[in-house]
């Protein structure tokens, strides 16, 4: 017996990373999506990874789900609307405020129509960059608004839980003051630190660690998208961007004369915050606990690292988190392994009696 929730017909507009990954999911439920993209070779993509297959004339979804750029989002959205007045239509923008103001302004009939967003993602984007578990375990959040209740909108749910996905219900405002917090000002925050590296020597660049390559990771993000994503949720961005601004001005002003009364202070009080704000994000299982570390010195050699993973679940230790640190040429890398607290000295111990070197633990 399937453990499929959806019964509807579920219709795909774009084919990229999003929309392709969708297909796959639902592939692997044994579901059969359409797909549609301006794109013929982004279907024929698509199509070939077993996303779905093209839509033909009497198809009737009764799901349609639209993943395009956020500028042409609202516009997909409509045409849906138009062409299948049976349906139910979501989104998977990554700003929901302009989405639903722009279908106002069209006249958009919204009782069909509830956005959403999937909290996951990749650097790279269209269907050869999809996969069927990038929704897996990942929030999903439903931005709610007046005219739809979430009864009429339980397909969509059905949708999320079936890909993997965790729902998550929020108001339109909610959704973008959030995803300005924890997204898009990360992006410009990392754009801005990664531009900074242009102006470095080759030395100097040569001398990058994890600290470095963890912060500028989303660097490599399309700047087309991101104008389009932090044009229709400035003013969100904007307020946090000033926030950080007063922060930055009073670390130049401790930086300018270290020895003046307060500035250590105001130094240490910024790095105790933010020790404070990351002790905030979710482990993997979505709460706050701090799990402990421990650093593993791995030789540079094929199937070390799988090995040490092979030996954790052969210890019986659930693996919270695991971070690689390795420099070109090095004979030797670092694993950073995140366990519960209580599972750390008996984890040590047992890595050094099978012949491992830890490097330090927390």
């Amino acid at each position: 017996m399937s453990d499929r929730r959806l019964t509807e017909h579920v219709h795909i507009i774009g084919a990229g990373l999003l929309g392709t990954s969708i297909g796959l999911a639902l592939a692997e439920k044994g579901a059969e999506a359409t797909l549609a993209d301006v794109s013929p070779t982004a279907v024929r993509l698509a199509v070939d990874y077993g996303a779905g297959r093209p839509l033909k004339p009497g198809d009737e979804p009764g799901l349609i789900v639209v993943a395009v750029p956020p500028d042409v989002t609202a516009e997909s959205v409509v045409r849906a609307l138009g062409e299948h007045p049976d349906a139910l239509v979501t989104d998977v923008a990554s700003v929901k405020g302009s989405v639903l103001a722009e279908l106002h302004e069209l006249g958009a009939d919204v009782s069909r129509y509830l956005g959403t967003h999937p909290m996951a993602g990749r650097e790279r984007g269209g269907p050869i960059s999809a996969r069927a578990d990038l929704f897996v375990g990942r929030p999903w959040v439903l931005a709610g608004h007046d005219a739809i209740n979430y009864r009429r909108a339980g397909a969509i749910e059905d949708l999320i839980l079936d890909v993997g996905g965790v729902p998550i219900e929020m108001t339109v405002d909610e959704h973008d003051r959030s995803v300005a917090l924890i997204s898009h000002v990360p992006q410009l925050v990392a754009s801005a630190m990664a531009a900074r590296l242009t102006d470095g020597s080759n030395k100097a660049i040569g001398l990058a660690g994890q600290g470095v390559r963890d912060l500028t990771r989303i660097a490599s993000s399309d700047p087309g998208l991101w104008v389009q994503i932090l044009s229709a949720n400035a003013a969100p961005v904007a307020s946090i961007l000033s926030a950080m601004r007063d922060d930055l001005d009073a670390m130049l002003a401790a930086l300018a004369d270290p020895e003046a009364l307060g500035a250590r202070r105001a130094i240490a009080d910024l790095i105790g915050a933010g020790n404070a704000g990351v002790a905030r994000i979710p482990g993997k299982h979505g709460d706050d606990r701090r799990f402990a570390q421990l650093v593993v010195m791995i030789d540079d050699a094929p199937g070390q690292l799988a090995r040490l993973l092979t030996e954790i679940g052969e210890l019986g230790v659930n693996m919270e988190d695991l971070r690689l640190e390795h420099s070109p040429g090095a004979p030797i890398g670092f694993a950073e392994v995140s366990v519960v607290p209580e599972a750390e000295a008996s984890l040590i111990e047992a890595l050094q009696s099978r012949g491992w070197r830890i490097a330090g633990a927390s």
